[in-house]
């Protein structure tokens, strides 16, 4: 299935009840996005809290989602881990679960070699029974995926696209000559997505998408048809929603969010918190000027 537009890196509601999965958040989460014309969706990645969950809710997360989507859109799965042995049992899981490809990001804290990462990538398409697509976000794993290394990966059959989340115009230019029929570059960067898109990018795998998935669509739709203008015009629109997304660590405010636009409880796990009280007014009030609330509580 071809990547392209915007996918939404969904976020997992919990039950504040008994810190449980809240399925029926998700189900409607998911519902949500696809009538507001999200391209794809990724389950239980770092904005799914993908690491705080066991092998039968990552594995309940994606047979849902398969569930719900049907074969509208493409299915990712986050299945990176700190192991390549481990990242190739998570991807054989989301295959059987019905995933369509695996997002894999650059194994966090171990901070392997350039050779070693290629190694990684290289066993995980080999053997993990999916297409997968590079993840690389340093501010999070304290590790660089080097444009010298995606040009190796890129050549892989299974390799199918990178996420760059690095805020660097010089470093998506590097990536973006790697771009093919075969390999999608895909913007990972909410606030510069649509500079990225207008260079070439294919998309953006985003967290605003939760909160706002027609906007988000229509930015990535604009910019891919070259309306400079109108990307920008919708880019400022969004500024603030980015902003407050920031505001915290990533999902603490789409948490937040989510349970404001009806999608589940303000409910993290350990070591997680909600979004500090603090912020709560200036959330409520970027939420409402930004017309976003109404919609969505229609939408469910």
């Amino acid at each position: 299935m071809k990547l392209t537009g915007s996918i939404c890196a969904l976020a997992t509601p919990f039950r504040a009840s008994d810190d449980a999965l809240d399925l029926d958040a998700f189900r409607r989460l998911v519902g949500f996005q696809i009538r507001s014309g999200t391209r794809g969706l990724v389950v239980a990645g770092s904005t799914g809290e993908g690491a705080a969950l066991d092998a039968t809710e990552f594995t309940t997360l994606v047979e849902v989602a398969r569930r719900e989507i049907t074969d509208r859109v493409p299915l990712l799965a986050g299945s990176g881990m700190q192991s390549t042995r481990k990242t190739i049992e998570q991807t054989r899981l989301a295959a059987a679960a019905g995933a369509d490809m695996a997002l894999v990001v650059t194994p966090a804290y171990v901070r392997p070699t350039q050779e070693g990462l290629y190694r990684h990538f290289s066993e995980v398409a080999d053997k993990g029974g999916l297409p997968i697509m590079l993840y690389n976000v340093p501010s999070r794993t304290a590790c660089d995926l080097l444009p010298e290394t995606v040009a190796r990966l890129c050549a892989h059959p299974a390799i199918i696209g990178i996420k760059e989340a690095r805020a660097d115009e010089a470093r998506m230019r590097d990536l973006l000559a790697f771009a093919s029929a075969t390999f999608a570059v895909f913007s990972g960067d909410d606030p510069t997505c649509a500079r990225a898109i207008l260079a070439g990018a294919a998309g953006v795998i985003s967290v605003a998408a939760n909160i706002a998935p027609a906007a988000m669509q229509d930015l990535c739709a604009r910019a891919a048809e070259g309306d400079a203008e109108g990307a920008r015009r919708l880019d400022l629109h969004l500024h603030e929603l980015f902003a407050l997304l920031a505001l915290e660590p990533n999902p603490i405010p789409v948490k937040w969010c989510l349970q404001r636009l009806g999608f589940g409880a303000d409910h993290l796990r350990l070591p997680l918190l909600p979004l500090s009280a603090g912020y709560h007014a200036q959330a409520e009030c970027v939420l409402g000027e930004s017309g976003l609330i109404e919609p969505a509580l229609q939408a469910i």
